[in-house]
């Protein structure tokens, strides 16, 4: 009977350290007004291959929420065996009808045959920003391809903007703001997970970037040529377990 007990505390310690932070949703709140006017649902790094939280919850938080907007951060899934699943999210934004705006990360870059994921959000009316920009009422919204994997061109993405209107960015990975030398309003990134294990110098034992190596790696921070912002993501990387990190969608109110 003791030996039962001791079991059942094991596996509940292990659900609850583990298991419980990939499904229990925390809504990250971030008032920075830039003078738009807007609030705007971040969503990073699903992973849809480890994904626990159910095209139902996000539903039920976007009815609620109400947002102008709705920016992915990249990192949808690595796997062409996944999109599938990942359909039945877009599906659920698509119903929304809300505008939605995209990058893509570095996992997504390891499928075979990345255009059919590009092909995918497309045609579930998801605009993917690669390198570009797009003039939305009170302020651009630039696209900044992936970073990590090189595929991020700076230059390119401010090409067609201006410093007279506000600029927002949304990119995967913030190591990115290294290399922005022009002013804009906020960043949105994620692609660190909030380090997705809560333990002390993870990123001295799993290099990342510049950022991570000196402590940055989730939250609001402030550059010289502007304000970003790193989520610490709705999924999970390697294995399915978070430890001291509760997966996450962000409000930002800008």
């Amino acid at each position: 009977m003791l030996y039962a007990a001791a079991f059942i505390l094991f596996v509940g310690l292990v659900y609850a350290l583990f298991i419980l932070p990939t499904q229990w949703l925390k809504v990250e709140r971030i008032r920075h007004p830039i003078g738009i006017n807007r609030t705007i649902l971040q969503v990073s790094d699903l992973h849809v291959e480890r994904l626990r939280i159910s095209p139902s919850v996000l539903s039920r938080l976007i009815t609620r929420q109400k947002p102008d907007y709705i920016f992915i951060t990249g990192d949808f899934t690595k796997q062409e065996s996944c999109l599938l699943r990942l359909d039945s999210y877009l599906q659920m934004l698509e119903k929304h009808r809300i505008p939605t705006y995209a990058v893509l990360g570095n996992h997504d870059y390891q499928q075979r045959k990345v255009t059919r994921l590009i092909r995918l959000l497309r045609y579930r009316g998801i605009i993917l920003l690669r390198n570009e920009s797009v003039r939305l009422p009170g302020f651009q919204l630039i696209g900044i391809d992936d970073h990590h994997t090189g595929r991020s061109n700076v230059l390119q993405s401010f090409r067609m903007t201006d410093s007279q209107a506000p600029r927002v960015i949304i990119t995967h990975d913030p190591n990115v703001v290294l290399k922005i030398r022009d002013s804009y309003d906020y960043l949105m990134a994620g692609h660190l997970h909030g380090k997705q294990f809560g333990i002390p110098y993870f990123y001295k034992l799993r290099p990342m970037g510049e950022l991570p190596a000196k402590g940055i790696y989730k939250g609001l921070h402030q550059h010289p040529y502007g304000t970003y912002y790193i989520s610490k993501g709705i999924g999970q990387t390697g294995i399915n377990i978070r430890f001291l990190v509760r997966s996450e969608v962000t409000i930002h109110h800008l």
